[in-house]
């Protein structure tokens, strides 16, 4: 029996629906926020986008933020293999945690997990362990999935990372390890992660820049330290670390900011916000 994750924010962070999902995507494209264009997929092999720093909040704050990624994506081609790096919110599971077989489902359909991918990651770092119970409940990867069906279909797999641990040196092992297991494969990384959380508008754009920084000079140790020393509180700074390093050992050579909001920016209140970012990882 085919082993399926389910969807555990459907008709909550997006629509629980497949027509409304769609609507409501199609507006995070087109909204004032986004890229107020919806993306035509280029039609070749995925070929210079290596990945991608998306927010994971609900679509109507964050989403028009995401559609930078995805719109950026689009156009690069079409990847086989979706490496999705994401922080572990429930505490739930062990520390760095794949599903190794399955799908994931949404309202748009059902992805399946690259079985082989998974089985070669964990030999490549002892520190990932097949653990579907960190997955079950958390919200950070599956949130990214819509986006992907709606550009994609069913044309890709996807491998699944949960991170609970998110250290210097693990999240460099990690992303080390996938580099390999992405080496001559059509391939990108999502490292799904909000920025500052519940803060002055000022106070969080000027804690962001700091952090933005160091990822667009793609040096995850100074990243880490900036997170550190100026204590911001981004939800997926393992995920980012990791794709700091994977994209580096992929010969990356640049990290672009294309979009950075804060949910003040959404609803008009800049008392308590959380930022969003899209950054892009190329060759």
């Amino acid at each position: 029996m085919v082993k399926v994750r389910r969807p555990c924010q459907a008709g909550a962070f997006y629509e629980g629906t497949p027509e409304a999902l769609k609507r409501q995507i199609e507006e995070c494209f087109t909204g004032k926020l986004g890229p107020c264009r919806i993306p035509i997929v280029a039609e070749r092999p995925i070929k210079n986008v290596l990945g991608l720093i998306c927010p994971h909040a609900g679509y109507m704050f964050s989403g028009m933020v995401a559609a930078h990624a995805y719109y950026k994506l689009a156009l690069d081609g079409r990847p086989d293999l979706i490496v999705l790096l994401g922080p572990n919110h429930t505490g739930l599971g062990s520390g760095l945690a794949i599903m190794n077989e399955g799908i994931w489902r949404t309202p748009l359909g059902d992805i399946e997990v690259d079985s082989e991918a998974a089985n070669q990651l964990t030999r490549e770092s002892s520190l990932i362990d097949v653990d579907d119970s960190a997955h079950r409940n958390e919200h950070s990867i599956e949130v990214q999935l819509p986006f992907l069906q709606y550009l994609y279909g069913s044309s890709f797999k996807i491998l699944p990372i949960c991170f609970l641990m998110q250290d210097l040196t693990s999240a460099k092992e990690v992303g080390q390890a996938v580099a390999k297991v992405l080496q001559n494969k059509k391939a990108a990384i999502i490292a799904s992660s909000d920025m500052t959380h519940y803060e002055p508008q000022k106070s969080a754009e000027q804690k962001d820049k700091k952090a933005l920084e160091a990822i667009e000079a793609m040096d995850e140790a100074r990243f880490q330290s900036v997170i550190e020393d100026n204590n911001i509180t981004a939800c997926g700074y393992g995920p980012i670390t990791s794709l700091i390093t994977a994209a580096k050992a992929l010969e990356g050579k640049e990290a672009k900011l294309l979009c950075y909001k804060t949910s003040g920016d959404v609803t008009g209140d800049h008392t308590s916000v959380v930022g969003y970012a899209a950054v892009c990882f190329t060759k």
